[in-house]
């Protein structure tokens, strides 16, 4: 090599400058100027995540750490959720769109899990960088810019989260099923039993309640010899006994009802509800399985030729004035001594918000009576707005004018057309659609009590 005319012991060594993650000090010092951050806590109420930090601590942790950085954070985002399904987290979902909007072009969390388990909001994430609208996002110990390494690097983490998830969901199934197996359903047992709280994993059991049992099973005995309805049960347990839910609550039918078509009071459980696996409880029964049987004919009721086909005018347009309930309509039908049957129709409180809610029924011709004084300061203008009206409002005009001498204009026929007579033909050969949208014109919540419609 030819080294003549160079002097190699004078020459001034090269500087070449400082690097950070393969790249000048320089030019990431200012990019992180420019980068503003938000930070994302997110901490699922689940069994899963009990070993994950705390919100608080997430935010502690990260918030030191651009502080440390020198990271400029202009919000904070938190929330309790889980994340194991796609675009179900509201915050989450506001925070991607801020990003989408340019407030935010980076973002720090704890770990890679907390904002993403799923390949769903990992897509979405990972559609951000690739579009220039996320420059960095940062974690404990790592970060992943848009460059393909490190997104990779991000999606390997996200999926390993996932595939955690979908093998805990898969151990938990089979953990269920050799539960049931066993004889135990999971979950908690109902009113009647107790569940072991002291005993070590998988070895709990299931006990009666001694204060509560003998009650459950009169509850069988009433319905099943002395023709009891749920009704009557409820009467009786409210009045007659001291049962009450583990709350403190008096049993409501609902729960009544649900009592007395469990199966699991004669150590019979079907897991999943639904699933049509049946599994021997391994628990003391309250009742036997004939006892159980004989309630469930007693409540057996005959289906109807048409279930569901009964339909009344006005039904669920008021409500009670006296429980706040609604009103709900049964038919009646009488035959006179002449051979005639007439049917009646009568309205009535559905006692949802008080079982013993006394308010009388009213006849549907009574009802009618009082809609129709009620709908006397409706104007034509509200009448004719409504698109099912409308065509019923001309033809009644139009029979108007046809009895007339001359032939008014349609604002001429409006000022005189009788309103009166209108409701009184929608009422009479109008449909159940024509009626509650002539009902709807008065745009106020109306009441039923004591055989009277009133407003509050």
């Amino acid at each position: 090599m030819d080294t003549q005319g160079v002097n190699l012991t004078n020459t001034s060594p090269i500087l070449l400058p400082k690097e950070e993650n393969g790249r000048p000090v320089e030019a990431v010092q200012a990019e992180k100027a420019t980068i503003q951050y938000c930070l994302y806590a997110r901490k699922s109420t689940e069994d899963d995540e009990r070993q994950a930090l705390s919100i608080d601590s997430q935010i502690k942790e990260m918030a030191t750490y651009a502080q440390n950085e020198g990271l400029l954070v202009t919000d904070i985002k938190k929330e309790s959720h889980s994340a194991k399904m796609t675009g179900t987290r509201p915050v989450l979902n506001q925070l991607m769109a801020d990003i989408r909007n340019g407030l935010f072009q980076g973002v720090i969390s704890w770990a890679p899990d907390r904002l993403s388990r799923n390949a769903g909001d990992l897509g979405s994430i990972i559609d951000l960088m690739d579009n220039g609208y996320l420059k960095e996002i940062r974690t404990h110990g790592q970060i992943f810019t848009n460059s393909p390494n490190d997104k990779f690097l991000l999606m390997i983490l996200c999926s390993q989260a996932k595939l955690e998830n979908d093998n805990r969901g898969i151990n938990v199934k089979r953990g269920f099923r050799a539960k049931c197996e066993m004889g135990f359903r999971p979950n908690l047992t109902p009113l009647g039993y107790e569940n072991d709280h002291y005993s070590g994993k998988g070895m709990k059991k299931v006990f009666v309640d001694k204060a509560r049992a003998p009650i459950i099973k009169q509850i069988f005995e009433k319905v099943a010899y002395e023709k009891y309805s749920g009704r009557d049960v409820y009467e009786w347990l409210k009045n007659e006994t001291d049962l009450r839910s583990r709350n403190g609550n008096v049993l409501n039918l609902s729960v009544i009802y649900r009592m007395l078509n469990n199966t699991f009071y004669c150590s019979l459980f079907e897991f999943p509800q639904g699933s049509g696996k049946w599994y021997k409880g391994a628990h003391e029964p309250i009742i036997s399985r004939e006892l159980f049987d004989a309630v469930q004919k007693k409540m057996t009721v005959a289906p109807k030729s048409k279930p569901g086909t009964k339909q009344f005018d006005f039904t669920r347009i008021f409500r009670c004035g006296s429980c706040n309930s609604g009103i709900s309509a049964q038919e009646k039908f009488k035959r006179y001594k002449s051979g005639e049957i007439k049917r009646y129709v009568y309205y009535h409180c559905t006692q949802f918000n008080n079982f013993d809610c006394n308010e009388r029924y009213l006849r549907e011709e009574k009802l009618v009576e009082q809609l129709s004084c009620l709908l006397k300061n409706v104007s034509i203008k509200e009448i004719r707005s409504k698109e099912i009206l409308k065509p019923e409002l001309d033809k009644f005009m139009v029979i108007k004018t046809t009895l007339q001498d001359y032939q008014p204009n349609n604002s001429e026929i409006e000022q005189n057309i009788d309103l009166s007579g209108f409701i009184r033909y929608i009422f009479q050969d109008g449909t159940k659609d024509q009626k509650r949208e002539l009902i709807g014109c008065l745009n106020i919540t109306i009441y039923l009590k004591n055989r009277e419609l009133i407003i509050k």
